[in-house]
């Protein structure tokens, strides 16, 4: 995990603004935006992929898609798509699992 960047951000290693923080993640624009709005949703613990977790990381799978849900609101965008890239054939860059939150608006 040493070489993992959102590992790195979660940490403080690297500097980054937190739109959102809680005990299991952290939300922050992502740096080469897609859309207006390009949020990573990430978790502080480190899991690979969706297709590598564990007995209960689906806990923190649903916690992600809900800090998605209020970061939408808090945003006031009124429609955003959800992203979760799996393995390096689904287009995945950075493995650690990452929610993004994209919007035309905001």
């Amino acid at each position: 995990m040493n070489e993992c960047i959102f590992c790195k951000i979660v940490s403080g290693v690297i500097p980054s603004t937190f739109l959102y923080e809680d005990d299991k993640c952290v939300a922050f624009k992502d740096i080469h935006p897609k859309e207006k709005t390009h949020l990573l949703i990430v978790p502080k613990k480190h899991i690979h992929s969706i297709s590598e977790m564990e007995d209960g990381d689906e806990a923190i799978a649903g916690h992600l898609l809900h800090v998605a849900k209020k970061l939408g609101k808090d945003l006031g965008l009124s429609g955003y798509k959800l992203q979760i890239n799996v393995g390096k054939d689904g287009g995945q860059e950075i493995f650690h699992l990452h929610v993004h939150l994209l919007s035309k608006l905001g």
